[in-house]
């Protein structure tokens, strides 16, 4: 097929469109109008066809300046699908729909194993300081009868004669081949003749591994710790997974946690408040912190003290600890009590008045810095 029409109207993309835009456009419209997305569909057909030909000409940089220079007829001819872009056909389908093989890539060949998960629950001093602990893991492991090879002592696999090794068969799709996995094989391209007993011929078997694991201090919800080939075994000799620790770490009663910083509320009497004091914060895992409340402290203030929060992951030091202050105001007064507390309302200044006079304190503190 040969189109007339404008090559970048075809792919949509502009007349200095760069080279990865213009791939970029073309993957879209090939999943789009694969004939394998639409089957019976001549006209996605034939939108698939455009957009091929239409990238074997902006992808190479000779044609598409001589295209550029003077169109359809500056091509002499050499429109049309072209052979020589089968490797970036080659991983533009097999990115949308798994047939990269389909162009030189062979399977059956050594196959990393795959990557685990395991959800690890940590109470929250645990991830705070840090802990050692033993975590059980199912997961394959080649088969020690058959040495991972499947077959029963004594025996060896075949290559499959329907796939040639490749794990792959190869059919005619329009105008180029497209491969899928084999299906006799299921992609192995080998063929097991009297299975091994212990694993079924798969080479695998499922064990529990016990691990111990190490948890830095200073971890959070989310964390993940990587253990290097804990993961699944790989087949064909290849190397195995790695395994994924998740954190996930349960509330405190009194803490809360921002990265590296605590956060707490304490209350503070009214009269504390109005003529200050000291008091005493707990700290998460024993011992607590004397933090100083300066005369007139309002509710909802917040002190910070350094180096009392969560170790910093690597071990660089600890966040802080920030203490809220919420002042408590008493709701049972004798009639004594009431009496003496309107005596010293009335010689207080109205809280209008000392707003203004910290909003003046205030701007004078900036100007003399």
């Amino acid at each position: 097929m040969t189109t007339t029409r404008d090559y970048y109207e075809i792919l949509g993309v502009a007349r200095n469109a760069s080279d990865a835009e213009i791939k970029s456009a073309y993957r879209k419209l090939a999943l789009k109008h694969h004939p394998d997305r639409n089957p019976g569909n001549k006209e996605a057909e034939d939108r698939f066809k455009e957009a091929a030909e239409a990238y074997s000409v902006l992808c190479d940089a000779q044609k598409r300046q001589r295209y550029d220079a003077y169109g359809h007829a500056g091509l002499g001819g050499a429109a049309g699908f072209d052979p020589t872009i089968f490797s970036d056909f080659g991983d533009i389908l097999g990115d949308l729909f798994g047939f990269g093989d389909a162009f030189g890539r062979r399977r059956g060949g050594p196959r990393r194993g795959a990557d685990l998960r395991y959800n690890l629950d940590l109470g929250f001093e645990e991830a705070v300081f840090g802990t050692e602990t033993h975590i059980q893991i199912p997961r394959a492991e080649p088969c020690a009868t058959c040495q991972g090879s499947g077959a029963a002592p004594g025996t060896s696999p075949s290559t499959c004669a329907s796939c040639g090794g490749r794990g792959q068969v190869t059919f005619q799709q329009g105008f180029f081949s497209v491969a899928r996995t084999c299906g006799r094989c299921h992609g192995t391209g080998r063929m097991v003749a009297t299975p091994c007993k212990d694993c079924g011929g798969d080479g695998h078997v499922t064990v529990e591994r016990k691990l111990q694991i190490k948890i830095p201090g200073g971890v959070d919800t989310g964390s993940q710790l990587r253990i290097s080939g804990e993961g699944e075994a790989g087949s064909a000799g290849g190397p195995p997974g790695d395994l994924y620790v998740v954190v996930r770490v349960e509330e405190h009663a009194f803490f809360q946690r921002e990265g590296a910083a605590l956060l707490c509320e304490v209350p503070v009497g009214f009269a504390q408040a109005a003529l200050g004091t000291s008091i005493e914060v707990p700290n998460v895992g024993g011992g607590k912190t004397k933090v100083v409340i300066p005369e007139g402290t309002q509710s909802g203030t917040t002190f910070r003290v350094r180096g009392q929060g969560v170790p910093h992951l690597g071990g660089r030091g600890r966040g802080d600890l920030h203490v809220t202050v919420r002042v408590v105001v008493p709701t049972k007064l004798t009639a004594e009590q009431r009496k003496m507390i309107d005596q010293l309302g009335k010689s207080l200044p109205s809280p209008e008045e000392q707003e203004k006079d910290r909003s003046f304190l205030g701007k004078v503190k900036d100007i003399l810095g």
